[in-house]
């Protein structure tokens, strides 16, 4: 319990994100600028809790144990129980729109439906992660929206328009999530034993991968809006 307390530490240390990108590191580069957000399938502890800039959020989230623990920590300004297929917004309602490993448990359909939806309501970027590939993953915490329904690669966010990056390091490393953690275990995706000998490895090959999005476990994607203003 201890070690998982220090690999969290030092996975969402500022100073270690510029050498090994996190994602945690790379939402609060790529957030700055934007003072609102809309965070769809929030889950029960959000990566948008460490990002300071953000001054109004609010979190979608359809699984009550989720939403109960998210309102726990205070990480969004409001919330919504409903699942993100479900809500609607006001066109250039937030300044950005993120999706974190969120698109892997929709039908690919709903997955295009749901960004175009995103391109509306943001003003200024969507932001995805998402495993790079199809990845199976079975029913978790009690959750039977956890399971993987679709498979999301560079080719396919980069037809769409995003710019991508690599996260989680080699993706040989690692496998589907194995234990029902609500989302604090770190290395539950580690493939190897011992888990932290094999952590520390991917988490040093995150240094490559980071450039070479189609190696890596894990894709970070980001799309600009660009709207017309009159």
């Amino acid at each position: 319990m201890l070690m998982k307390k220090l690999v969290n530490k030092l996975h969402r240390s500022k100073f270690l994100g510029t050498i090994f990108p996190t994602l945690d590191y790379c939402l609060r580069k790529e957030i700055l600028g934007c003072e609102s957000a809309l965070d769809l399938g929030c889950g029960p502890s959000s990566p948008l809790q460490y990002c300071k800039n953000i001054k109004y959020s609010v979190g979608v989230e359809a699984f009550q144990p989720y939403l109960e623990e998210s309102k726990r920590k205070k990480i969004h300004t409001e919330y919504i129980e409903k699942k993100i297929e479900e809500v609607d917004f006001p066109e250039n309602r937030f300044d950005a729109v993120i999706l974190i490993e969120v698109l892997e448990h929709l039908p690919e359909k709903e997955g295009y439906a749901v960004l175009e939806k995103a391109k509306k309501w943001s003003r200024k970027k969507i932001i995805v992660s998402t495993p790079n590939g199809y990845l199976f993953q079975r029913e978790l915490d009690n959750n039977q929206m956890q399971k993987h329904l679709s498979g999301w690669d560079t080719e396919k966010m980069r037809q769409m328009g995003f710019e991508c990056r690599g996260l989680a390091g080699l993706k040989c490393l690692r496998r589907e999530v194995q234990d029902n953690t609500m989302g604090d275990d770190l290395t539950t995706t580690i493939k190897y034993r011992p888990r932290m000998l094999w952590f520390a490895a991917a988490t040093l090959s995150q240094i490559i991968t980071y450039q070479l999005p189609n190696r890596a476990f894990e894709l970070f994607c980001v799309k600009k809006i660009k709207k017309f203003r009159p």
